[in-house]
């Protein structure tokens, strides 16, 4: 699994907070012919602040390259269609398109945009000149100062992320696509509903309140855990759980949203549920039989909740406005299973 700076980015914000992109440069369709939503009254002129400093749009964008994670997720959740996006080899289709984001490109009756490939994780600046845009949104992304002056060299208007790379919160990652799309007020609208179908799952699970949780990821004999600043973490104490204390005690200080776990400690790794990720069931049960997995004081109780699967995995890693919606119901029903 993961490769590229988005494998760096999902193990490494849990090791999971930034899959792979890989491959050379397709178009689907008629490529850059973005469809764009009304925006809103008095919503230009906006400035918006960045890693890389302030970037002012004095009206609305005729064209938006969205790159990185979840940008394009909440353009399209908006009813926008990007002129181009990355592709994510890590649970899309061979266009390198996601699941969600496909069904959403469909429902709108569009052509899939241009898609922007790249082996490394960096951004092909040959594909973006020949791409119709004028603003190039980044807010989820590993967007290095050299690509930002390439870029707004180029004459792109360019939104890169706030504090560090692969760090923006998921619901702050639709808030500022809302705000360059002149469509903040449907931005809440979006959030909100969101948040309902969210509270909905809680209430349904009653039994999820107070009952300990940790995410934990097996690459290649490293065991990952997730921190509190982990995306899947806020999902799961926002529906009950509280995170494990047991994090504290193993935690390196080597990252921001994951601590590796050494094998003698895995037996430490204390909580009501685990929730362990996997691209295949075959990987998974190889974890499990592992001499590491089989340290797992959750085997024991029957507390662990899997998530295997490349599309399902993504879905959380960290969740968008597209993939949350459709991963929830499988997501909630794995942790229910788990106690």
């Amino acid at each position: 699994m993961l490769k590229s700076k988005r494998i760096g980015a999902l193990v490494a914000a849990f090791a999971a907070s930034a899959l792979v992109l890989s491959g050379c440069a397709s178009s689907g369709g008629d490529g850059d012919e973005q469809q764009t939503g009304p925006a809103e009254e008095g919503a230009f002129p906006i400035t918006i602040e960045h890693a890389y400093g302030e970037t002012t749009l004095e009206q609305a964008p005729e064209g938006v390259i969205a790159w990185g994670w979840g940008s394009a997720d909440a353009m399209l959740a908006l009813d926008v269609v990007p002129a181009a996006m990355q592709q994510q080899a890590y649970g899309g289709n061979e266009e390198g398109v996601l699941p969600w984001a496909a069904e959403k490109i469909s429902e709108l009756g569009a052509e899939t945009p241009t898609v922007l490939e790249t082996t490394t994780g960096e951004v092909p600046i040959e594909q973006v000149a020949a791409v119709d845009a004028d603003v190039f949104l980044a807010p989820y992304s590993g967007l290095t100062q050299d690509e930002y002056d390439q870029l707004t060299g180029m004459g792109l208007q360019v939104i890169a992320y706030q504090g560090e790379a692969w760090t923006t919160p998921w619901r702050d990652v639709i808030a500022t696509v809302a705000d360059v799309l002149g469509m903040s007020d449907a931005g809440d609208e979006l959030l909100a509903g969101i948040n309902e179908q969210i509270q909905a799952k809680a209430a349904e699970h009653p039994e999820f309140e107070g009952k300990t949780v940790i995410h934990a990821l097996d690459s290649q004999g490293t065991l990952f855990a997730s921190k509190e600043a982990d995306a899947r973490s806020e999902f799961t104490t926002g529906i009950g759980f509280e995170l494990s204390p047991a994090l504290d005690a193993l935690d390196t200080d080597e990252a921001t949203f994951y601590t590796t776990v050494s094998p003698e400690n895995v037996d430490q790794l204390e909580a009501d549920v685990i929730v362990l990720y996997a691209d295949t069931q075959e990987a998974m049960d190889a974890f499990l039989e592992s001499e590491q997995g089989k340290l797992l004081p959750q085997h024991e109780t029957g507390g662990i909740a899997q998530i295997v699967g490349v599309e399902s995995v993504a879905s959380m890693s960290p969740p968008t406005a597209l993939s949350l919606p459709w991963g929830l119901d499988a997501y909630v029903d794995a942790l229910a299973a788990a106690l």
